[in-house]
């Protein structure tokens, strides 16, 4: 299957924006289509080209897509057209994300930023942005499972769990629908608001989300209960993976009994609190086991365990294999798994 890159060029415009879309190898589909609809929309919707867009990629002539979608390309990083001043540059990652920050992308990327491009990235593309030095002190997010592994390899990027986020000239949208929410904000920026609307209704986008609305859904709808407690005691888990806090003072905290507690995950959730905490803390370990560099000593103390053996043992419980034999089929090559 293959898709052409195409734009609505009836429409005049004497300066429309042009944005470069940067679709590196194994990019995630819905991103990069949710980010250049809305474009095209708001071209129609408006009645004139504000907006136009090309696609280059390291292959010059095709990107294949994780799902492999072909998408074929208007220029390769060699292209004698280049990014002008005032352009937006958007990174399309995917799948293996690291693996992706070759030479020639991290030299294409550094030298569109020095032209004056805006710099932004859809999905694991912040993560190229990052290898880049793109985001060194700036505020941005990534797909809600490499936040984790982001965080350990680029300390001096200001990472939040939006869904997307604007500093200044560098924008990133958390990935899937996410894309939606940032170019809309973008479209406002320049057409405002009524015409901002009409295409979120065009595109049958009900709810649009600003730079506040977290990426995730809430702990009810992820565990499908709704029982306040529950929650609390759930977030208060994932907010000390590093440092687990104990089921008693859990419970305290909570205001109920260590029995009450262990009754009311057994009854919602067929575990006991300990069962579950421990749960949370290896899902967190194995993403820093296949997105980052990060030896088996500091994965397991990022994830609350003081023992390597213990950890070892208890990984290999959930997930039938040990941390050493996750990296080896794993590591930092594999990040951006979405």
């Amino acid at each position: 299957m293959g898709i052409q890159s195409r734009r609505d060029s009836t429409m005049p415009s004497e300066t429309p924006r042009r944005f470069t879309f940067l679709l590196l190898n194994r990019f995630t589909l819905m991103p990069f289509a949710a980010a250049i609809e809305p474009l095209r929309l708001a071209n129609r919707a408006s009645g004139v080209a504000h907006f136009s867009w090309r696609l280059v990629g390291p292959a010059g002539d095709v990107a294949t897509c994780s799902n492999g979608t072909s998408v074929r390309l208007d220029a390769g990083l060699d292209s004698e057209a280049p990014v002008g001043r005032g352009d937006v540059v958007i990174v399309c990652g995917g799948t293996e994300i690291a693996r992706e920050a070759t030479k020639p992308v991290l030299n294409w990327l550094r030298r569109q930023a020095r032209g004056g491009a805006a710099m932004g990235a859809v999905c694991t593309g912040a993560w190229i942005l990052a290898e880049a030095g793109l985001l060194d002190g700036r505020k941005a997010t990534i797909h809600w499972e490499n936040h984790d592994g982001f965080a350990e390899a680029f300390p001096e990027v200001d990472l939040f769990r939006s869904v997307f986020v604007h500093d200044g000239n560098r924008m990133t949208a958390a990935g899937g629908t996410a894309s939606v929410d940032l170019m809309l904000h973008l479209i406002s920026e320049t057409l405002g608001d009524a015409l901002t609307a009409e295409v979120a209704d065009q595109l049958l986008h009900t709810t649009i989300r600003s730079d506040q609305d977290r990426q995730r859904l809430s702990i009810p709808t992820r565990i499908g209960v709704r029982h306040p407690r529950l929650s609390t005691v759930i977030a208060r888990m994932e907010a000390n993976l590093e440092e687990p806090i104990s089921p008693a003072q859990l419970a305290s905290d909570a205001g109920m009994s260590a029995r009450q507690l262990e009754r009311l995950f057994r009854r919602y959730l067929n575990r006991s609190p300990k069962r579950y905490y421990m749960e949370t803390r290896l899902a967190r370990a194995r993403n820093l086991l296949m997105q980052t560099e990060m030896s088996i000593i500091e994965v397991a103390l990022a994830s609350g365990f003081s023992s390597p053996s213990h950890f070892s043992k208890c990984y290999r419980a959930l997930y039938g294999s040990t941390p050493y034999r996750e990296r080896g089929t794993g590591s930092a090559s594999k990040a951006g798994q979405s």
